[in-house]
């Protein structure tokens, strides 16, 4: 039996966009309204199981509305940036799912709807309308259902006929005449003014319709009688307005319509790009490049030998002709994976050295081999493989050539460059994704020995056939100094700065986490003496009673659970009570002691007394490095409390001290370098206060007259400007309207000329050359640059300007880290460079060096690239990271 499902696609889009918090992909791009869109499709189609599924999208702002009231929806603000980008992601997320859509120009998809539905009326199929526009419920039938979104997309609210009589006292026609009445503020429809749904309700429960009213005006009394009698003509075309068309001209849609399931490959393809992982999980996708089948294993062309069976002489002898290494470390935390061997190819035959014949006698050559700085290694993700192998006591030297590393720099917005992968986009032949061999989660297992071996070798002749093609086109595309120079060295740097790790002083965290404690419990006092009861303060739904329902406070939205409670909600309603404030409080301190204290404890290693982080150098597009196993880049210093937290971070030897260096404001200076703007150049080169006098500039005012408002506006657009900000974007970071913050971006364009004559140069360079680098030649590829659709390409745009910028500042701490690497190993220093977190680099310094260090960090910082501006680096030390601050 057949079931339709009709999306308003804008309506639930825009629901998304609202309800889900901000989420963006390692490209930069927003897709929280395209995650909150999916998941409620997924509901939909476990749930539903329809055999007819449609979309419909408004086609553009002027419909057949406007020709009779031209001001229709003009009251409407202007669609986000962050959102308007999003949309032809969910059609492109749609043709993945193989569900259909369709726009009109001159209708809205409201009508395209209606006109559907009346289609279902006719042939008696059973048909569930999805939107958050109430005006939907004038289409519920017999046979048509509206499903109206009620907390953000996930829980909807049905409506059939009687549904409505039930709550409104009205037939699904008089939802018409409701709207007539009242008006609607979001389409700018009129309207009769003072008229609200109580009073409306109660005029057609007597008189039945819009035009019955204005007939019984006489019966009317007072100010309502002058009200219906002024606005007569605002009625009748509010009415008209908010009717539904159902005569839309669709030819053939109902065969269109038909849904037939989706394509595993291509639905894992778009989830992919878009980083939603777990949605990968949850449906159980195929891995990139293997197809919806899982890729099947190439047939070998070499002999696979072992180490046991080789005379030393013919295993020294393979080894020196070795092609490439593959080393397998499974599990994403190096410091914690499990090693399952490793493959080593060369001509006809690939050595495979499983896990238990390394680590005994017969893998000594090979270990030996490993740590010979002489014998040059090319394999995948040897940064990874190097920390895995220390950990069993084996040294991996003379790595020359990382096929992860270099997939990187050559396509840094594709996030899972697997063998398979790689080997799919080379036309080369697929390897078995880790998946069909060792399972996924919990279902993880080592394969028999033969299975295993056989994979490690088709792995380590992967990487074989991968390194010639990269090489080739990291040279075309000119970074392969970039690689040779900086990232394949930058590896090496931070596999002996993970190694080493940071000494973090245990009690000193635990005294913090019982003071914490007892913070804790005063604010939890207090809030309940506020609230006038106890309750469970970490429990939205709760929260939201005592806040919303028994204190008053008014709502500002809701979830799929109640009322939201998150910080942007807590943050607008402080001015209304006291205990807003001590809820966020409340809030800060319990997260510190959970994620920070209690989650540091965890991670400090027994046998080392440290913590060892992994950084990640192929995540970020912009190039900067990401923090894991613990992060220690995220460790919050806006409360004091955090802050302190760094005072745990001490050295690891006695009498030596915390030396930490960061670089001021380094994307505004590469900012002033590459736009060549004057003011800007200037007040870098006279080391004033970039803010005071961006302030300055802005205003027209002196520095003197500078205040803390002006200059917190102008720090928000310095920053904003960098990150790409939209009007929207900063109205919300400084409270004002849209309004205004488009106003102040003008203004500071008007001031700072050079930097808007970067943006416009660097917009048409990019739509040249189809991608943007940096001042160390990182590139960036913007395929949607040229597209034809508005949003996608505005997105590109956004992304060429600040690329540079970010991706430049990202380079320049890298190549001060192998700078500085190179003079401590040069001067046969023993200080260690222990962190980089963001702009910042940690070190461990014994007191006969300190006054050295002080000199050489900044001098090796502040010339690690030559700009048109100072570099500035500023050098703090204590006898812990909190000091050193």
């Amino acid at each position: 039996m057949d079931k339709w499902i009709l999306i308003d696609g804008n309506s639930i889009a825009n629901r998304a966009f609202y309800a889900m918090p901000p989420l963006t992909n390692s490209a930069g791009l927003h897709t929280n309204a395209v995650y909150g869109f999916t998941t409620m499709l997924l509901k939909l189609l476990e749930e539903e199981k329809p055999t007819h599924m449609l979309v419909a999208f408004d086609a553009g702002k002027v419909t057949f509305r406007h020709e009779g009231y031209g001001d229709y929806k003009g009251g409407r603000a202007k669609t986000p940036p962050e959102l308007s980008e999003q949309f032809p992601v969910i059609k492109e997320m749609l043709k993945s799912f193989g569900i259909a859509q369709f726009e009109l120009p001159g209708y809205e998809a409201d009508d395209i709807i209606g006109t559907l539905t009346r289609m279902a009326d006719e042939q008696e199929v059973e048909t569930i309308v999805v939107s958050g526009d109430k005006d939907m419920l004038q289409l519920a039938s017999n046979h048509v259902t509206i499903a109206l979104t009620r907390k953000g997309v996930s829980e909807v609210e049905r409506f059939d006929p009687d549904e409505i009589r039930g709550k409104y006292g009205l037939t699904p026609q008089q939802i018409i005449d409701l709207k007539g009445l009242m008006g609607d503020a979001s389409d700018n429809i009129p309207g009769i003014p003072g008229v609200g749904e109580k009073t409306a309700l109660k005029l057609l429960h007597e008189y039945g319709t819009v035009e019955e009213v204005l007939a019984h005006t006489a019966d009317l009394k007072g100010k309502m009688k002058e009200k219906v009698e002024a606005h007569q003509e605002d009625a009748r075309m509010s009415k008209k307005l908010a009717t539904i068309f159902r005569e839309v001209p669709l030819e053939n849609k109902e065969e269109q319509l038909v849904y037939s399931g989706y394509d595993k490959a291509m639905l894992a393809e778009t989830f992919r790009k878009l980083e939603f992982k777990s949605l990968i999980e949850r449906l159980d996708l195929p891995e990139a490049g293997a197809g919806a089948e899982g890729g099947v294993a190439p047939e070998a062309s070499y002999d696979i030998v072992f180490a046991g069976d080789l005379t030393a002489a013919a295993l020294n002898d393979l080894l020196s002709r070795a092609e490439s290494v593959y080393i397998e470390a499974y599990g994403e935390n190096p410091h914690q994976a499990q090693l399952l061997g490793l493959a080593v190819p060369s001509g006809d035959r690939v050595l495979v050295v499983p896990y238990d014949e390394l680590m005994d006698r017969a893998g000594e050559p090979v270990r030996n081999w490993l740590a010979d700085s002489n014998a040059p290694k090319r394999g995948y993700d040897l940064h990874k493989a190097d920390l895995a192998l220390a950990w069993l006591g084996i040294e991996l030297c003379g790595t020359t050539f990382d096929v992860l590393l270099a997939a990187y720099l050559l396509d840094p917005t594709e996030s899972n460059q697997t063998l398979s992968f790689l080997m799919h986009r080379y036309n080369l032949p697929l390897v078995q994704p880790d998946e069909a061999v060792y399972g996924k989660g919990a279902k993880f297992k080592v394969p028999d020995n033969a299975t295993l071996c056989s994979h490690l070798a088709a792995k380590a002749d992967a990487v074989r056939k991968l390194v010639p093609l990269q090489q080739r086109d990291l040279e075309s595309g000119g970074m392969d100094k970039l690689y040779y120079e900086l990232e394949q060295p930058l590896a090496i740097v931070l596999a002996g700065m993970e190694k080493q790790g940071i000494k973090v002083n245990k009690g000193t965290l635990e005294e913090l986490g019982a003071e914490l404690e007892l913070g804790i419990s005063r604010y939890k006092s207090d809030i309940y003496t506020h609230a006038g009861m106890e309750f469970n303060i970490g429990s939205p739904k709760q929260l939201g009673e005592v806040l919303f329902e028994k204190l008053g406070l008014p709502a500002m939205k809701k979830t799929k659970t109640g009322y939201s409670t998150d910080a942007d909600v807590l943050e607008k309603l402080e001015p209304y009570h006291e205990i807003i404030k001590l809820i966020l409080h409340y809030r800060q301190l319990t997260k510190l002691q959970s994620t920070y204290v209690e989650g540091l404890l965890k991670e400090i290693n027994r046998d080392t007394g440290k913590v060892h982080t992994y950084y990640r150098q192929t995540i970020a597009a912009t190039g900067r490095l990401s923090s894991q196993f613990p992060n220690l880049q995220n460790i919050p210093i806006r409360l004091e409390e955090g802050r302190r937290i760094r005072k745990a971070f001490v050295p690891s030897e006695p009498d030596w001290m915390i030396l930490a260096a960061d670089y001021s404001q380094i994307e505004l200076r590469v900012l002033a370098h590459i736009s060549g703007d004057e003011k800007l150049k200037e007040a870098f080169i006279q080391d004033m206060d970039i803010h005071t006098k961006t302030a300055m500039d802005v205003f027209g005012v002196k520095a003197e007259e500078v205040d803390g408002n002006m200059r917190r506006s102008a720090k928000a657009v310095n920053f904003g400007i960098v990150y790409g900000i939209s009007d929207f974007g900063l109205s919300n970071n400084l409270n004002i309207t849209r309004k205004d913050a488009a106003k102040f971006i003008e203004q500071y364009f008007e001031v700072f000329r050079g930097v808007r004559g970067y943006m416009d140069n660097i917009v048409m360079q990019a739509r040249r050359d189809g991608y943007v680098t940096t001042l160390l030649e990182r590139r960036r590829y913007l395929p949607e640059i040229k597209a034809s659709n508005f949003n996608l390409r505005s997105f590109a745009e956004r992304t060429a300007m600040n690329t540079p910028i970010q991706g430049t500042a990202a380079d320049i701490i890298k190549l001060a880290m192998v700078k500085m690497n190179e003079q401590l190993q040069e001067r046969k220093l023993r200080s260690r460079m222990l962190l980089q977190v963001h702009d910042e680099l940690v070190f461990e310094v014994p007191q006969d060096e300190l006054e050295l260090m002080k000199k050489l960090v900044p001098e090796v910082m502040e010339s690690a690239l030559k700009l048109d501006v100072p570099l500035k680096a500023d050098v703090n030390y204590g006898v812990n990271w909190y000091e050193a601050k």
